[in-house]
Formats: C-alpha cells, structure tokens, sequence
C-alpha cells in the first residue's frame, strides 16, 4: 500500500496554527446509490488531539473491506470522541434534491454534537463547497479522506453507520439485496426494481431516469 493513503494531521495542525478553535473532519457516504439515505460523518477535534495517536489502521473508508471497517470502527469513534452522523432520507433527496440532502445531514450531524463551533475550520472532502452556508469556515480539500485523519475518520464512521442501517432494511425490504450493495446500482438490485417497483427507501426521481434511459450507471460506491 503507498504511503500516499496513509492519512495524517499535518493539515489539521496548519488550521489550528491558523487560530482554528476547533477542526472538523466531514465526509459524505451514499451520495451515488439509488436507495437509502446519504449520510454525512462530522468529527470535530480540538488542537490536544494532536497529540494522540490515531487507529494504526484507519484509512479512507473506500480503501478499506467492509470487515476492515467493522473492526476499525469502535477504535475510531474512541479516538474522533466528539463525532456524528446525520442523515437525508431517500424522500428527502427527492423533494428537495442531493446538495440540499448533504447540506442538511451535515446539519443534522453538527447539532448533534452540541459544541459550540465558532471559530471552527471544516476540512470538507471532494472539491465542491456543499458547506458555503455553514456557520464557520469550510476548506475544500480534494483526497482529504485519503489523507487527513479526521476526514478517514468520518468517512469511516459514516460509512459503517449507513451500512448497518442498509442491512437492517434488506431484513424488512428482502427481495431488493440491500445488505450487499447497500443501495448502489447493482445489476442485480435494477433487476429486483424491474421486477418488483421500487420501494420507500428507493431515490424515485433518480430510478425514473435510469429505468427510462436503460442504465444502472448511476454512481460508484463512496
């Protein structure tokens, strides 16, 4: 494995060198698949967490086995201590379409960690700032879940929580296989939607144009 996907917090250090009160390391999960909620992990870390060590083996949720994830997950949220996940519904995505679903789990993660976050930096992963109305100051940073540990770390604990909501489902929805692509376009989860509708958990607006248009290509695990 390349030391490249190794994650640190040599820019979490460059933020609190800044005046950063607090850092907060936000990844999303879900924003590709056609059914379940998109999910956005926050963790927020103070400059004392510098000094302490993060899980050896945490690494961007998407370079990781779902095992991996799963074990990797309680060192994790012991390490991040100030983290959560927040959540849109399939419905919601619908209604009011994905950047305002991710604006609002984001939202929705942040309440739940009751800080108070002013002066506070986010490192936000991707290269689109879906953060702009956020009340404190958002760093874009593509590949921040490779390489920032707190953004590694929200990816992960993100990403676990949303896939056990997935298979806790697939127990009530079984015929769509929801515990194995967690709602992502599989050939065959399109195949069950052909055969048997879609259900309340599934993006309706996002199926109509795939199922009219012939493709499953709809977007890749994240």
């Amino acid at each position: 494995m390349s030391s490249k996907t190794f994650p640190n917090l040599s820019l979490e250090q460059t933020l609190f060198d800044s005046g950063a009160k607090y850092v907060l390391g936000v990844d999303e999960v879900g924003r590709g698949a056609v059914a379940g909620p998109v999910a956005v992990g926050v963790v927020a870390i103070n400059i004392e967490k510098l000094a302490e060590t993060w899980p050896a083996k945490l690494r961007d949720s998407k370079l990781l086995s779902e095992k991996a994830r799963e074990e990797i997950f309680e060192p994790t949220a012991n390490w991040a201590s100030n983290w959560a996940v927040g959540m849109a519904t399939a419905q919601e995505i619908d209604d009011y379409g994905i950047v305002w679903s991710l604006e609002v789990s984001a939202k929705r993660a942040v309440d739940q960690l009751n800080l108070d976050l002013s002066g506070a930096i986010a490192i936000l992963d991707g290269t689109h700032n879906w953060l702009a109305r956020a009340p404190f100051a958002v760093h874009v940073q593509a590949k921040a879940d490779r390489d920032c540990a707190s953004v590694a770390a929200a990816s992960v604990l993100a990403k676990v929580t949303r896939d056990r909501l997935m298979i806790e489902l697939a127990e009530s929805l079984p015929v769509y296989g929801l515990q194995g692509h967690k709602g992502y376009a599989s050939a065959g989860h399109m195949a069950a939607i052909r055969e048997f509708g879609p259900s309340v958990e599934h993006r309706k607006t996002w199926l109509t144009r795939i199922l009219a248009g012939g493709s499953d290509a709809v977007g890749k695990e994240a």
